[in-house]
């Protein structure tokens, strides 16, 4: 009996990629390579790693126990927890949707100008809807693939076609802080990957049908394929703007700016080529959070808004949660209302909070895998082993670092 292709036996860990991938770790990565050159990328090498030991740990957890991670928290951990969550969610997929837009419409705006970038920004955002809505899951990871496929030969091409100091980008994987970088370092380390969107690994897995202990070894083939591939090509963008030197070094322009002097290294077609990528990039970002992101709210309303019954809750198998009128409703809230931020600044009580709320989830996450993955009567024999540990326990560090410098600036 012939195996089947790796390619097609694996797939959430590249939509977790192409999710995870989008213009803030294109920016940040950017901007470490304007700045420090090759120095900073042991920093991303860092980042992915210490994303990847988080993602493995939420998606051990649901194979193991049969439930998702966000179930875990409310079900098992004190009612705050899902008070705090619950607020934090509509905030950040409001102000993150918000952004989504924008960068979309700016790539789409670079490439094909006759439209604005709002037109283009609420042309992708309907786009996206429809297929996550009128589409399975088989044609939403084969679009992340592609996208993925995409982003990642369009910079490896780039960065073949420079003329290297193997030396030099070689001495960048050894870890040094230059002076007035570890700001930067943090905002590399911390942004390589994503954020709330790990969270959406466990339905996507459960999409693909592995709900338990014998798909282990298939998710973490599945995630070092996944974040090998994120790290690569963050390498490969810094490279770029280290050789580039693109003169804005600011927001989504500096994307742009790259793709401008990558027409002065190289010539055509790779400015092209690159903001094809930056397109992939954006849009497979924006594709992710519009089909993952209502699977969290779908799943908290039903833990932790229902009335309690007597009744034992559905558990991840059971539950068909995309067909819910609460992951529609998500859905539409992503959709349409964060629209209106293209055109308002953004008032700085709610920049204020959402910065509180954004920073305490990564520690949050660190910390609670650190907990219940630990238990054994939870966990049994896929209980966290030292190396693992090792790696949340860094992951948490990094990321409390990361809370007091957010603080500090408020």
């Amino acid at each position: 009996m012939m195996k089947t292709p790796i390619w097609k036996s694996i797939g959430p860990g590249f939509v977790i990629a192409a999710t995870g991938l989008g213009a803030g770790d294109l920016i940040a990565a950017t901007v470490a390579g304007v700045k420090f050159s090759t120095a900073l990328l042991w920093a991303v090498l860092l980042g992915a790693l210490l994303k990847g030991a988080l993602n493995e740990g939420l998606a051990r957890w649901q194979l193991q126990t049969g439930t998702t991670l966000l179930e875990g928290w409310i079900d098992r951990l004190p009612s705050w927890i899902k008070v705090y969550f619950g607020a934090y969610l509509i905030l950040w997929s409001f102000l993150v949707s918000a952004a989504l837009m924008a960068a979309c419409g700016l790539a789409a705006n670079t490439l094909a100008p006759s439209l604005s970038i709002n037109q283009w920004a609420i042309i992708h955002s309907v786009l996206a809807a429809i297929l996550v809505l009128y589409g399975k899951y088989s044609l939403f990871e084969n679009m992340m693939k592609l996208f993925i496929g995409l982003m990642f030969v369009t910079v490896l091409v780039a960065t073949a076609k420079l003329s290297l100091d193997w030396g030099s980008v070689l001495t960048g994987f050894i870890p040094t802080i230059p002076e007035d970088s570890l700001k930067l370092i943090l905002g590399v380390v911390g942004g390589v990957g994503g954020s709330v969107t790990l969270l959406c690994y466990g339905y996507w897995i459960k999409e693909k049908q592995w709900v338990n202990q014998s798909h282990i070894k298939a998710m973490r083939i599945d995630l070092i394929l996944a974040y090998s591939i994120t790290a690569l090509f963050g390498i490969c963008i810094v490279i770029l703007a280290a050789h580039s030197k693109p003169e804005v070094v600011k927001g989504s322009a500096i994307l742009v700016a790259l793709a401008n002097q990558l027409e002065v290294l190289l010539g055509d077609p790779y400015p092209m080529v690159f903001l094809i990528g930056f397109w992939g990039a954006v849009f497979s970002s924006m594709l992710g959070v519009w089909q993952g992101v209502p699977y969290l709210f779908a799943d908290f309303t039903q833990r932790a808004l229902s009335e309690k019954s007597s009744t034992q809750q559905p558990d991840i198998e059971e539950s068909d949660l995309k067909a819910t009128a609460s992951y529609k409703v998500f859905l539409a809230f992503l959709t349409l209302p964060p629209f209106i931020m293209l055109y308002f600044e953004r008032p700085i009580w709610l920049a204020i909070t959402y910065a509180v709320a954004g920073a305490f989830f990564m520690p949050f996450l660190a910390g609670t895998l650190l907990y219940m993955n630990n238990k054994k009567d939870w966990m049994g024999d896929l209980k966290n082993r030292p190396f693992g540990n090792g790696l949340l326990i860094a992951a948490l560090l990094l990321f409390i670092v990361l809370l007091g410098q957010k603080l500090l600036k408020l």
